[in-house]
């Protein structure tokens, strides 16, 4: 077979050739609905040091929390350096001293009360022992006088004085002095056994007492 031949052959295979158009469209639509292949992307990872940094905020304030009432500690982020504050004023205190203006005939014997909250309640027993010539002459208080009932009673050792509160009336923080004037003996008087005692509620429902004695003051 001539080159002329072969060529004429070929010529007519092509003409005679019909493409499947169908089976082509068909190829091509399932490409389409064939959704490409996901790609799996990692969550980054947070650094080790943010973990280790929330770890220590957390219990920096849970040693905060837990001092309650005796110090409160802050943390400076920037010196690392750790401030204590000083534990706060106990809600109620007393002293008990001897007047400066008492002489070799008379005295008088003062309850200095220091309260940091509002108290509901309270009682204050002044207990005066009885040593020559001890007799009442009179009882002041720093509050006003219509807010408490007052009492001057003689016990077989004791010249006792009892100031109360009275219900509804309220003694506001800060320092309150309940006062017990008597004469005595000509001469210093030794008040080594004369005492006190004060009660109160606060205005949390707390109560509490404290008691002192005169035993290093004179008059």
């Amino acid at each position: 077979m001539d080159e002329a031949q072969v060529r004429r052959r070929l010529r007519e295979a092509a003409d005679s050739h019909q493409p499947d158009r169908a089976r082509m469209l068909a190829r091509v639509e399932r490409g389409l609905l064939t959704p490409p292949p996901r790609r799996t992307v990692s969550a980054p990872r947070r650094p080790r040091a943010l973990w280790v940094s929330a770890v220590a905020v957390a219990a920096a304030v849970a040693g905060v929390l837990s001092l309650g009432g005796l110090a409160a500690t802050t943390l400076h982020r920037d010196s690392g350096q750790v401030a204590t504050m000083p534990a706060p004023h106990p809600p109620l205190r007393a002293v008990g001293s001897i007047d400066p203006g008492s002489n070799r005939w008379w005295a008088q014997n003062n309850v200095t009360l220091t309260a940091h909250t509002p108290l509901t309640e309270l009682t204050v027993e002044l207990r005066i022992a009885r040593t020559a010539g001890v007799a009442s002459t009179g009882h002041w208080r720093t509050r006003p006088a219509e807010d408490f009932t007052v009492s001057v009673h003689e016990e077989a050792t004791h010249l006792v004085y009892t100031w109360v509160l009275k219900p509804g009336r309220t003694v506001p923080p800060g320092s309150h002095v309940f006062a017990g004037q008597y004469n005595h003996a000509e001469g210093a008087r030794d008040s080594g056994t004369d005492t006190y005692t004060v009660t109160v509620v606060d205005a949390f429902r707390e109560q509490r007492s404290v008691r002192g004695d005169f035993r290093h003051s004179q008059g």
